[in-house]
């Protein structure tokens, strides 16, 4: 069964479409990601990483409190040499107050 161009078009527009279309509920969740970030302190470079020549990015899950505080880190991916350096620098950090408690992606970049 040989299908016509025109139905294969608006096929793939209606799947763009679709894909494009936001998510009331995902929407939600990237305008928590957007805090604004008000003190912002490096992480410290690990001699052994150094040495050892270990680059990378390190993924966190931060839960902030109304207050701006971090409340929680859950780490979601780098080298772990890396992981604890970022951990303890975001710990740090401080956010705008918010009327809630959000979660804040964020991504330390190590490189030599």
């Amino acid at each position: 069964m040989r299908k016509s161009p025109i139905a294969v078009a608006i096929l793939f527009i209606l799947v763009s479409i679709l894909t494009l279309t936001s998510n009331p509920a995902r929407s939600q969740e990237t305008s928590e990601g957007m805090r604004k970030v008000l003190l912002r302190v490096p992480p410290q470079y690990p001699s052994v990483a150094r040495t050892m020549r270990i680059e990378g990015v390190v993924k966190v899950d931060v839960l902030v409190a109304p207050n701006g505080t971090v409340k929680s880190i859950e780490v979601k991916g780098g080298h772990p040499m890396l992981a604890q350096s970022a951990e303890n620098a975001i710990r740090q950090w401080k956010w705008e107050p918010s009327p809630r408690e959000t979660h804040e992606n964020v991504e330390l970049k190590f490189s030599l």
